[in-house]
């Protein structure tokens, strides 16, 4: 009993750094909680703990290691679901101010930075003229497709 109870709680440990390294959505996370209880309860059985003390140490194993599997997993959600801080993603709803025109291609000033734009053709874009404030609706390579920003978008 003793060898097996280690067993798994050398298991439940691989478990665990399999987790931090492969994302499996708190699978093995529960697996290798599921692991380590068992190995707990094995350790306490054979080293004589009555079946009571077997269960509720067992219990609240499980109880603290689906609360930090539900917690971790809430925090990965909610960081998957943001929107981009950096990179040419993050340029999407940002406002710019057209600097020139030439045929259907301007630049945009956005964020320090002059950038090749290129109107979206399903808005009415004829109107678009240098000074004009734009907003970035989406990235294409080194080209934003911008469209005019309205008046609710310029107020901070």
């Amino acid at each position: 009993m003793t060898a097996l109870g280690t067993a798994l709680i050398v298991v439940a440990l691989v478990l665990f750094l399999a987790e931090a390294h492969v994302s499996t959505g708190g699978l093995m996370g529960a697996c290798g909680s599921l692991a380590a209880a068992g190995g707990v309860a094995l350790l306490l059985v054979a080293a004589g703990a009555s079946t009571t003390v077997v269960l509720v140490v067992a219990l609240c194993m499980m109880v603290a290691a689906a609360s930090l599997l539900l917690l971790a997993r809430r925090r990965i959600v909610r960081a998957a679901r943001g929107r981009p801080r950096t990179g040419r993603e993050a340029l999407v709803g940002h406002v710019g101010v057209v600097r020139s025109i030439v045929g259907a291609e301007a630049q945009v000033f956005l964020d320090g930075s002059l950038w090749r734009a290129e109107p979206n053709p399903v808005h009415q874009q004829s109107d678009l003229h240098e000074g004009d404030k734009v907003v970035v609706e989406r990235v294409n390579g080194l080209t934003l497709g911008v469209r005019k920003a309205e008046e609710w978008e310029l107020t901070p």
